[in-house]
């Protein structure tokens, strides 16, 4: 009797879907007025140990986790109002060139529906808007893929030889990183020098992605961050829009 031969092959594309949780709050933020920025928290950006660690919870890729704090005893009426400027916090601004242009008219076309007087001259305006952007990756990108890949079992019974093989053909392209985007920014009284609100906004991305520009990711968090203005203080919300 001549040797049963089986030959199977089977091919299949598979890609690898990786869900994109929001960042976790790092320690002092979320623990009232004065425990974010206050402390050692500005500028402090995500990191790839905070996603990991809340990996299941929080939003997909493209939808922003927002965070905003009121000082206790500014003024009714006083934010969203009055003449402001826009720029970098002194201690960085933590972008540079183009990129921070871009957060900063992303910011001021924000403020203006949040019914500020934007069109003003810094040394006119009674309050101050200060900015830092950060970014971490959170996901690596994948490294390069095997096109072919399977296994080969070969048997042997009372009834002959058999072989089994089996393939996957994966014509993918490797996933890009997937990186987080965070802003921050501050209202200040610029007499006092106090800080009256502030907030932060985050992002998850896939890198070079044609719908996720810098302008495109700039245009979000800022209008997510400054949405309901002023907000409620201390309250973490998920925008998807």
């Amino acid at each position: 009797m001549k040797p049963a031969v089986r030959f199977s092959l089977a091919i299949a594309a598979t890609a690898m879907l990786i869900a994109a949780p929001a960042l976790a709050r790092p320690g002092g933020w979320g623990a009232g007025w004065g425990g974010g920025w206050g402390g050692s928290d500005w500028g402090r950006g995500p990191s790839a140990s905070d996603w990991a660690r809340n990996r299941d919870a929080g939003p997909a890729e493209g939808k922003v986790e927002v965070t905003r704090f009121v000082a206790d005893d500014v003024p009714a009426g006083t934010l969203g109002q009055g003449a402001v400027s826009v720029g970098a916090s002194p201690a960085g601004s933590g972008i540079e060139g183009f990129e921070l242009k871009t957060y900063e008219a992303a910011v001021v076309d924000s403020l203006a529906g949040a019914g500020y007087q934007t069109a003003s001259t810094t040394a006119a305006a009674s309050q101050s808007v200060e900015l830092r952007v950060s970014h971490a990756v959170v996901v690596p990108e994948e490294g390069p893929k095997k096109p072919v890949s399977g296994e080969m079992e070969v048997g042997v019974s009372n009834r002959g030889s058999m072989m089994g093989m089996a393939l996957n053909v994966d014509l993918s392209k490797p996933k890009r990183a997937l990186v987080s985007t965070r802003l921050e920014a501050r209202i200040v009284d610029k007499v006092s020098g106090k800080v009256m609100w502030e907030g932060r906004a985050d992002i998850v991305t896939r890198e070079g992605s044609d719908t996720w520009t810098d302008s495109a990711i700039a245009a979000r968090l800022t209008r997510a961050l400054f949405e309901g203005f002023p907000g409620k203080s201390g309250e973490t919300q998920i925008s998807k829009r």
